[in-house]
Protein backbone atom coordinates (compact mmCIF):
# COMPACT_ATOMS: atom_id res chain seq x y z
CA UNK A 1 0.00 0.00 0.00
CA UNK A 2 1.17 3.34 -0.73
CA UNK A 3 1.54 5.62 1.48
CA UNK A 4 -1.00 8.96 1.86
CA UNK A 5 0.20 12.38 0.55
CA UNK A 6 -1.69 13.98 3.36
CA UNK A 7 -1.18 14.51 6.94
CA UNK A 8 -3.32 13.10 9.84
CA UNK A 9 -4.49 17.21 10.56
CA UNK A 10 -5.11 17.45 7.14
CA UNK A 11 -7.28 14.47 7.50
CA UNK A 12 -8.86 15.06 10.21
CA UNK A 13 -10.05 18.99 8.78
CA UNK A 14 -11.08 17.22 5.93
CA UNK A 15 -13.34 14.65 7.53
CA UNK A 16 -14.42 17.65 9.80
CA UNK A 17 -15.53 19.51 6.94
CA UNK A 18 -17.48 16.56 5.37
CA UNK A 19 -19.14 15.87 7.89
CA UNK A 20 -20.20 19.57 8.86
CA UNK A 21 -21.16 19.80 4.80
CA UNK A 22 -23.70 16.48 5.08
CA UNK A 23 -26.84 18.49 6.73
CA UNK A 24 -26.88 20.86 3.69
CA UNK A 25 -26.33 17.81 1.37
CA UNK A 26 -29.03 16.46 2.36
CA UNK A 27 -31.33 19.64 2.49
CA UNK A 28 -30.37 20.97 -0.57
CA UNK A 29 -31.30 18.21 -2.64
CA UNK A 30 -34.02 18.64 -5.00
CA UNK A 31 -34.30 22.32 -4.35
CA UNK A 32 -33.98 25.04 -6.86
CA UNK A 33 -30.91 27.65 -7.21
CA UNK A 34 -30.54 30.52 -9.08
CA UNK A 35 -26.70 31.48 -10.14
CA UNK A 36 -26.26 34.67 -11.42
CA UNK A 37 -23.04 36.46 -13.09
CA UNK A 38 -21.49 39.00 -14.86
CA UNK A 39 -19.63 38.54 -18.23
CA UNK A 40 -16.57 39.32 -16.05
CA UNK A 41 -16.63 36.29 -14.64
CA UNK A 42 -14.79 35.05 -18.53
CA UNK A 43 -12.45 37.69 -18.55
CA UNK A 44 -11.33 37.31 -15.15
CA UNK A 45 -10.17 34.15 -15.46
CA UNK A 46 -12.29 32.54 -12.76
CA UNK A 47 -14.61 30.64 -15.31
CA UNK A 48 -12.89 26.91 -14.71
CA UNK A 49 -13.41 27.45 -11.37
CA UNK A 50 -16.89 28.35 -11.18
CA UNK A 51 -17.52 25.71 -13.60
CA UNK A 52 -16.59 22.93 -11.55
CA UNK A 53 -17.93 24.10 -8.30
CA UNK A 54 -21.52 24.17 -10.47
CA UNK A 55 -20.90 20.98 -11.79
CA UNK A 56 -20.47 19.56 -8.26
CA UNK A 57 -23.53 21.83 -6.88
CA UNK A 58 -25.26 20.02 -10.26
CA UNK A 59 -23.79 16.19 -8.92
CA UNK A 60 -25.66 16.68 -5.38
CA UNK A 61 -28.97 16.81 -7.03
CA UNK A 62 -29.51 20.71 -6.76
CA UNK A 63 -31.34 22.39 -9.78
CA UNK A 64 -29.68 24.75 -11.09
CA UNK A 65 -30.93 28.13 -13.15
CA UNK A 66 -27.46 30.00 -14.66
CA UNK A 67 -28.30 33.73 -15.62
CA UNK A 68 -25.06 35.39 -16.97
CA UNK A 69 -24.55 38.78 -18.46
CA UNK A 70 -21.95 40.33 -21.05
CA UNK A 71 -20.96 43.48 -20.49
CA UNK A 72 -17.41 43.92 -20.86
CA UNK A 73 -17.92 41.95 -23.73
CA UNK A 74 -20.52 44.09 -25.38
CA UNK A 75 -18.26 46.67 -24.40
CA UNK A 76 -14.78 45.21 -26.33
CA UNK A 77 -17.21 44.31 -29.63
CA UNK A 78 -18.60 48.31 -29.13
CA UNK A 79 -15.03 49.68 -28.94
CA UNK A 80 -13.85 47.55 -31.76
CA UNK A 81 -16.50 49.20 -34.30
CA UNK A 82 -15.86 52.55 -32.82
CA UNK A 83 -18.84 52.63 -30.67
CA UNK A 84 -19.17 54.60 -27.21
CA UNK A 85 -20.99 52.75 -24.66
CA UNK A 86 -23.94 54.78 -23.15
CA UNK A 87 -25.25 54.56 -20.03
CA UNK A 88 -28.57 56.30 -17.70
CA UNK A 89 -29.07 55.30 -14.56
CA UNK A 90 -26.66 52.17 -14.57
CA UNK A 91 -28.55 50.79 -17.27
CA UNK A 92 -27.13 50.71 -20.85
CA UNK A 93 -29.18 52.74 -23.96
CA UNK A 94 -29.07 50.44 -26.34
CA UNK A 95 -29.81 51.88 -30.29
CA UNK A 96 -29.78 50.04 -33.24
CA UNK A 97 -25.94 49.84 -33.68
CA UNK A 98 -25.60 48.53 -30.01
CA UNK A 99 -27.90 45.98 -30.52
CA UNK A 100 -26.00 44.42 -33.05
CA UNK A 101 -23.02 44.32 -30.68
CA UNK A 102 -25.23 42.73 -27.98
CA UNK A 103 -25.97 40.20 -29.64
CA UNK A 104 -23.04 39.33 -31.04
CA UNK A 105 -21.36 39.54 -27.83
CA UNK A 106 -24.75 37.61 -25.95
CA UNK A 107 -24.37 34.76 -28.23
CA UNK A 108 -20.51 34.01 -28.12
CA UNK A 109 -20.35 34.52 -24.65
CA UNK A 110 -23.22 31.85 -23.96
CA UNK A 111 -21.37 29.35 -26.55
CA UNK A 112 -17.73 29.95 -24.24
CA UNK A 113 -20.24 29.01 -21.13
CA UNK A 114 -21.81 26.05 -23.00
CA UNK A 115 -18.44 24.67 -23.58
CA UNK A 116 -17.17 25.12 -20.61
CA UNK A 117 -20.06 23.08 -18.49
CA UNK A 118 -19.45 20.38 -21.25
CA UNK A 119 -15.76 19.12 -20.33
CA UNK A 120 -15.16 16.22 -19.24
CA UNK A 121 -11.28 16.06 -18.94
CA UNK A 122 -10.14 13.34 -16.48
CA UNK A 123 -8.23 14.42 -12.87
CA UNK A 124 -10.73 17.58 -12.47
CA UNK A 125 -14.34 17.81 -11.00
CA UNK A 126 -16.56 17.41 -13.88
CA UNK A 127 -14.53 14.03 -14.84
CA UNK A 128 -17.55 11.58 -15.68
CA UNK A 129 -20.14 14.28 -15.45
CA UNK A 130 -22.79 15.34 -17.95
CA UNK A 131 -24.13 18.69 -17.39
CA UNK A 132 -27.14 18.76 -19.91
CA UNK A 133 -27.67 22.16 -20.48
CA UNK A 134 -30.95 23.59 -21.89
CA UNK A 135 -32.32 27.15 -23.00
CA UNK A 136 -35.05 28.87 -24.54
CA UNK A 137 -37.53 31.87 -25.05
CA UNK A 138 -38.16 31.56 -21.48
CA UNK A 139 -38.02 35.52 -20.83
CA UNK A 140 -40.11 37.76 -22.77
CA UNK A 141 -39.45 41.58 -22.89
CA UNK A 142 -41.03 44.69 -23.22
CA UNK A 143 -39.05 47.69 -24.32
CA UNK A 144 -38.22 50.36 -20.72
CA UNK A 145 -38.76 53.41 -23.03
CA UNK A 146 -38.66 56.80 -22.13
CA UNK A 147 -36.91 57.91 -18.66
CA UNK A 148 -35.70 61.20 -17.25
CA UNK A 149 -36.05 62.18 -21.16
CA UNK A 150 -33.64 59.19 -22.16
CA UNK A 151 -35.30 57.12 -24.68
CA UNK A 152 -33.26 53.49 -24.10
CA UNK A 153 -34.71 52.43 -27.50
CA UNK A 154 -33.76 48.42 -27.56
CA UNK A 155 -33.12 48.13 -23.31
CA UNK A 156 -35.57 46.42 -21.95
CA UNK A 157 -37.41 44.96 -19.10
CA UNK A 158 -38.80 41.69 -18.37
CA UNK A 159 -42.53 40.99 -19.43
CA UNK A 160 -42.89 37.58 -18.36
CA UNK A 161 -41.36 34.39 -17.28
CA UNK A 162 -42.26 30.99 -18.40
CA UNK A 163 -41.82 29.48 -14.86
CA UNK A 164 -43.89 26.20 -15.64
CA UNK A 165 -41.33 25.66 -18.52
CA UNK A 166 -38.10 25.80 -16.52
CA UNK A 167 -39.19 24.00 -13.53
CA UNK A 168 -40.13 21.07 -16.34
CA UNK A 169 -36.57 21.40 -17.51
CA UNK A 170 -35.06 21.02 -13.99
CA UNK A 171 -37.34 18.26 -13.04
CA UNK A 172 -35.23 16.10 -16.32
CA UNK A 173 -32.28 17.30 -14.59
CA UNK A 174 -31.20 19.70 -17.24
CA UNK A 175 -29.02 23.25 -16.10
CA UNK A 176 -31.01 25.68 -17.20
CA UNK A 177 -28.47 28.88 -19.17
CA UNK A 178 -30.47 32.11 -19.29
CA UNK A 179 -29.46 34.77 -21.79
CA UNK A 180 -30.54 37.97 -21.25
CA UNK A 181 -31.49 39.07 -24.23
CA UNK A 182 -35.56 38.26 -24.90
CA UNK A 183 -38.08 39.37 -27.87
CA UNK A 184 -41.18 40.87 -27.44
CA UNK A 185 -44.37 39.41 -28.64
CA UNK A 186 -44.36 41.59 -31.18
CA UNK A 187 -40.97 40.07 -32.40
CA UNK A 188 -38.62 42.91 -31.73
CA UNK A 189 -35.22 41.73 -29.77
CA UNK A 190 -34.50 43.62 -26.66
CA UNK A 191 -31.00 44.02 -24.49
CA UNK A 192 -31.97 43.26 -20.71
CA UNK A 193 -30.07 43.62 -17.25
CA UNK A 194 -29.07 40.02 -16.39
CA UNK A 195 -29.35 40.92 -12.47
CA UNK A 196 -33.05 42.10 -13.43
CA UNK A 197 -33.54 38.84 -15.35
CA UNK A 198 -32.25 37.26 -12.27
CA UNK A 199 -34.25 38.72 -9.79
CA UNK A 200 -37.30 37.61 -12.56
CA UNK A 201 -36.69 33.86 -12.69
CA UNK A 202 -35.85 33.25 -8.96
CA UNK A 203 -39.40 34.97 -8.20
CA UNK A 204 -41.25 33.11 -11.05
CA UNK A 205 -39.71 29.91 -10.07
CA UNK A 206 -39.60 30.70 -5.95
CA UNK A 207 -36.19 29.86 -5.82
CA UNK A 208 -34.47 28.51 -2.90
CA UNK A 209 -31.61 30.53 -2.83
CA UNK A 210 -30.81 33.49 -5.53
CA UNK A 211 -26.87 33.78 -5.13
CA UNK A 212 -24.99 36.45 -6.94
CA UNK A 213 -21.55 36.40 -7.77
CA UNK A 214 -20.37 40.33 -7.59
CA UNK A 215 -17.26 42.24 -7.60
CA UNK A 216 -16.86 42.02 -3.58
CA UNK A 217 -17.54 39.82 -0.93
CA UNK A 218 -20.53 40.93 0.02
CA UNK A 219 -22.63 44.12 1.46
CA UNK A 220 -20.70 46.28 4.11
CA UNK A 221 -21.76 48.31 7.24
CA UNK A 222 -21.44 52.06 7.69
CA UNK A 223 -17.66 51.29 8.94
CA UNK A 224 -16.77 49.25 5.91
CA UNK A 225 -17.02 45.99 7.26
CA UNK A 226 -18.37 42.61 5.73
CA UNK A 227 -22.58 42.00 7.46
CA UNK A 228 -22.48 38.33 7.40
CA UNK A 229 -26.16 37.96 7.39
CA UNK A 230 -29.02 40.60 7.32
CA UNK A 231 -32.53 40.55 7.09
CA UNK A 232 -34.78 42.26 4.41
CA UNK A 233 -35.94 45.61 6.61
CA UNK A 234 -32.05 46.00 7.40
CA UNK A 235 -31.31 46.06 3.96
CA UNK A 236 -33.69 48.44 3.11
CA UNK A 237 -32.05 50.42 6.11
CA UNK A 238 -28.67 50.61 4.55
CA UNK A 239 -30.44 51.91 1.17
CA UNK A 240 -32.21 54.47 3.38
CA UNK A 241 -28.88 55.87 4.84
CA UNK A 242 -27.44 55.71 1.49
CA UNK A 243 -24.26 53.07 2.58
CA UNK A 244 -21.44 53.03 0.40
CA UNK A 245 -21.39 49.61 -1.45
CA UNK A 246 -19.23 48.23 -4.38
CA UNK A 247 -20.81 49.39 -8.14
CA UNK A 248 -21.80 46.18 -8.83
CA UNK A 249 -23.40 45.12 -5.35
CA UNK A 250 -25.26 48.37 -5.14
CA UNK A 251 -26.89 47.67 -8.37
CA UNK A 252 -27.87 44.04 -7.21
CA UNK A 253 -29.12 45.00 -4.15
CA UNK A 254 -32.13 46.50 -4.63
CA UNK A 255 -33.40 43.25 -7.09
CA UNK A 256 -32.15 41.33 -4.47
CA UNK A 257 -34.46 42.87 -1.77
CA UNK A 258 -37.88 42.10 -3.68
CA UNK A 259 -36.74 38.86 -4.58
CA UNK A 260 -36.50 38.02 -0.86
CA UNK A 261 -39.73 39.90 -0.32
CA UNK A 262 -41.53 37.71 -3.80
CA UNK A 263 -40.66 34.49 -1.77
CA UNK A 264 -37.51 33.53 -2.86
CA UNK A 265 -35.76 31.74 0.49
CA UNK A 266 -32.25 33.47 0.82
CA UNK A 267 -30.13 35.68 -1.27
CA UNK A 268 -26.22 35.31 -1.21
CA UNK A 269 -23.83 37.86 -2.23
CA UNK A 270 -20.53 36.15 -3.07
CA UNK A 271 -17.23 37.38 -4.29
CA UNK A 272 -16.40 35.97 -7.77
CA UNK A 273 -12.68 36.06 -7.57
CA UNK A 274 -12.81 33.85 -4.82
CA UNK A 275 -12.10 30.52 -5.38
CA UNK A 276 -15.07 27.90 -4.15
CA UNK A 277 -16.57 31.01 -2.64
CA UNK A 278 -20.08 28.90 -3.51
CA UNK A 279 -19.22 26.01 -1.55
CA UNK A 280 -17.86 28.04 1.68
CA UNK A 281 -21.11 30.19 1.60
CA UNK A 282 -23.20 26.99 1.28
CA UNK A 283 -21.86 23.97 2.38
CA UNK A 284 -19.71 25.87 5.88
CA UNK A 285 -21.64 27.27 9.25
CA UNK A 286 -19.42 30.18 9.13
CA UNK A 287 -20.24 31.14 5.12
CA UNK A 288 -17.99 33.61 3.39
CA UNK A 289 -20.08 36.48 2.07
CA UNK A 290 -23.33 38.26 2.88
CA UNK A 291 -27.16 35.94 3.22
CA UNK A 292 -30.08 38.00 3.20
CA UNK A 293 -33.64 36.33 4.66
CA UNK A 294 -36.78 37.99 4.93
CA UNK A 295 -36.49 36.80 9.22
CA UNK A 296 -33.59 36.79 11.12
CA UNK A 297 -31.70 33.38 10.16
CA UNK A 298 -30.72 32.59 13.92
CA UNK A 299 -34.03 32.23 15.71
CA UNK A 300 -35.19 30.86 19.28
CA UNK A 301 -37.95 27.83 20.01
CA UNK A 302 -38.35 25.35 22.49
CA UNK A 303 -36.97 22.07 22.02
CA UNK A 304 -38.93 19.37 21.02
CA UNK A 305 -37.92 15.21 21.30
CA UNK A 306 -36.47 14.87 18.23
CA UNK A 307 -33.64 17.39 19.54
CA UNK A 308 -32.73 15.53 22.07
CA UNK A 309 -29.25 14.38 19.87
CA UNK A 310 -28.89 17.72 18.63
CA UNK A 311 -28.68 18.78 22.46
CA UNK A 312 -26.30 15.71 23.43
CA UNK A 313 -24.09 16.81 20.43
CA UNK A 314 -23.81 20.21 22.17
CA UNK A 315 -23.53 19.98 25.60
CA UNK A 316 -20.84 16.72 24.96
CA UNK A 317 -17.64 18.52 25.07
CA UNK A 318 -18.87 20.48 28.22
CA UNK A 319 -19.39 17.53 30.07
CA UNK A 320 -16.15 16.03 28.49
CA UNK A 321 -14.44 18.77 29.80
CA UNK A 322 -15.85 18.92 33.44
CA UNK A 323 -17.61 22.41 32.80
CA UNK A 324 -21.18 20.52 32.69
CA UNK A 325 -22.49 17.58 35.14
CA UNK A 326 -22.90 14.33 32.58
CA UNK A 327 -26.46 13.85 31.71
CA UNK A 328 -27.12 10.41 29.95
CA UNK A 329 -29.76 10.54 26.94
CA UNK A 330 -32.61 9.21 28.82
CA UNK A 331 -32.28 11.69 31.35
CA UNK A 332 -32.46 14.75 27.98
CA UNK A 333 -35.78 12.61 27.05
CA UNK A 334 -36.95 12.66 30.11
CA UNK A 335 -36.33 16.74 30.37
CA UNK A 336 -35.98 18.15 26.80
CA UNK A 337 -39.25 20.24 27.59
CA UNK A 338 -37.01 22.08 30.07
CA UNK A 339 -34.65 23.51 27.09
CA UNK A 340 -34.71 26.26 24.31
CA UNK A 341 -32.56 25.95 21.07
CA UNK A 342 -31.31 28.21 19.21
CA UNK A 343 -31.43 27.28 15.47
CA UNK A 344 -29.24 29.19 12.95
CA UNK A 345 -30.64 28.42 9.40
CA UNK A 346 -32.08 25.11 10.56
CA UNK A 347 -28.42 23.93 12.38
CA UNK A 348 -28.87 23.55 16.40
CA UNK A 349 -26.43 26.18 17.57
CA UNK A 350 -26.82 26.53 21.21
CA UNK A 351 -29.09 25.34 24.00
CA UNK A 352 -30.19 26.43 27.55
CA UNK A 353 -32.76 24.88 30.10
CA UNK A 354 -35.19 26.44 32.98
CA UNK A 355 -35.75 24.00 36.06
CA UNK A 356 -38.26 25.38 37.96
CA UNK A 357 -37.19 23.92 41.86
CA UNK A 358 -39.05 22.79 44.12
CA UNK A 359 -39.77 25.71 47.15
CA UNK A 360 -40.58 25.49 50.63
CA UNK A 361 -43.00 27.68 52.61
CA UNK A 362 -40.93 31.42 52.83
CA UNK A 363 -38.75 30.39 50.16
CA UNK A 364 -39.35 32.84 46.62
CA UNK A 365 -40.40 31.20 43.58
CA UNK A 366 -36.61 29.98 42.20
CA UNK A 367 -35.07 28.11 39.05
CA UNK A 368 -31.98 27.11 37.72
CA UNK A 369 -30.56 28.24 34.49
CA UNK A 370 -28.66 25.35 33.29
CA UNK A 371 -27.09 23.71 30.46
CA UNK A 372 -25.43 26.60 28.42
CA UNK A 373 -24.08 25.88 25.70
CA UNK A 374 -22.87 27.29 22.09
CA UNK A 375 -21.27 25.66 19.62
CA UNK A 376 -17.40 26.84 19.65
CA UNK A 377 -17.35 28.78 16.09
CA UNK A 378 -20.94 31.14 17.33
CA UNK A 379 -19.66 32.20 20.33
CA UNK A 380 -18.30 35.33 19.31
CA UNK A 381 -21.71 35.90 17.68
CA UNK A 382 -23.63 36.74 20.91
CA UNK A 383 -25.82 33.52 21.10
CA UNK A 384 -25.16 32.66 24.95
CA UNK A 385 -26.65 36.10 25.93
CA UNK A 386 -29.43 35.47 23.40
CA UNK A 387 -29.94 32.25 25.11
CA UNK A 388 -29.65 33.79 28.41
CA UNK A 389 -32.23 36.40 27.67
CA UNK A 390 -34.74 33.93 26.47
CA UNK A 391 -34.36 32.02 29.69
CA UNK A 392 -34.80 34.87 31.74
CA UNK A 393 -37.76 35.67 30.01
CA UNK A 394 -39.29 32.47 30.45
CA UNK A 395 -38.58 32.50 33.99
CA UNK A 396 -40.34 35.87 33.90
CA UNK A 397 -43.42 34.48 32.50
CA UNK A 398 -43.52 31.23 35.16
CA UNK A 399 -43.48 34.26 38.09
CA UNK A 400 -40.00 33.09 38.82
CA UNK A 401 -38.14 35.74 41.02
CA UNK A 402 -34.82 34.13 41.10
CA UNK A 403 -32.56 32.56 38.53
CA UNK A 404 -29.74 30.60 39.70
CA UNK A 405 -26.65 28.76 38.00
CA UNK A 406 -24.02 26.79 38.97
CA UNK A 407 -20.49 27.25 37.59
CA UNK A 408 -17.09 25.92 37.73
CA UNK A 409 -15.65 28.10 34.58
CA UNK A 410 -18.39 30.90 33.73
CA UNK A 411 -19.02 32.58 36.91
CA UNK A 412 -17.58 35.77 35.48
CA UNK A 413 -19.29 35.44 32.58
CA UNK A 414 -22.59 35.12 34.21
CA UNK A 415 -21.42 38.08 36.71
CA UNK A 416 -21.10 40.58 33.86
CA UNK A 417 -24.30 39.97 32.89
CA UNK A 418 -26.24 40.94 36.38
CA UNK A 419 -25.44 37.65 38.46
CA UNK A 420 -24.16 37.43 42.24
CA UNK A 421 -21.80 35.14 43.82
CA UNK A 422 -23.34 33.52 46.75
CA UNK A 423 -23.27 30.87 48.67
CA UNK A 424 -25.29 27.14 48.66
CA UNK A 425 -27.43 28.92 51.26
CA UNK A 426 -29.16 30.80 48.50
CA UNK A 427 -30.15 27.68 46.93
CA UNK A 428 -34.10 26.53 47.44
CA UNK A 429 -33.77 23.58 50.39
CA UNK A 430 -35.15 20.84 48.05
CA UNK A 431 -32.03 22.13 45.03
CA UNK A 432 -29.34 22.12 48.23
CA UNK A 433 -29.87 18.90 49.10
CA UNK A 434 -28.56 17.78 45.87
CA UNK A 435 -25.41 20.22 45.88
CA UNK A 436 -22.27 18.05 44.20
CA UNK A 437 -19.68 18.82 46.99
CA UNK A 438 -17.13 17.19 44.70
CA UNK A 439 -17.61 19.50 41.72
CA UNK A 440 -17.52 22.60 45.02
CA UNK A 441 -19.53 24.53 42.08
CA UNK A 442 -20.23 28.45 42.28
CA UNK A 443 -23.54 29.30 42.94
CA UNK A 444 -24.88 32.79 41.11
CA UNK A 445 -28.08 34.44 41.48
CA UNK A 446 -30.15 36.84 39.68
CA UNK A 447 -33.46 38.86 41.12
CA UNK A 448 -35.91 38.88 38.43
Amino acid sequence: MGQASSTPLTDARLVAWVRQAAPYIHAFRGRAFVIAFGGEVLTEGVAQALIHDIALLDSMGIQLVLVHGARPQIDAEMASRGLAPRFHNGLRVTDAATLECVKRAMGVTRIEIEALLSQGLPNTPLAGAFLRVTGGNFISAKPVGVVDGVDFQFTGAVRKVEADEIRADLAQENVVLITPIAASPSGELFNLAWEEVAEAVATAIKADKLIFLCDSAGLKDAQGQLIEALTVEEAEQLLAKQVAQSPEVARVLPGAIRACCNGVGRVHFLDRSLDGAMLMELFTREGIGTVMTRAPLARLREATPEDVGAVLQLIAPLEADGTLVKRGRERIEMEIGHFSLLDHDGVVVGCAALYPLPRQRGEPATAELACLAVLPEYRREGFGDQLRRHIEARAKALKIKRLVVLTTRAAHWFVERGYVEAGIDALPQSRRELYNWQRRSKVLVKNL
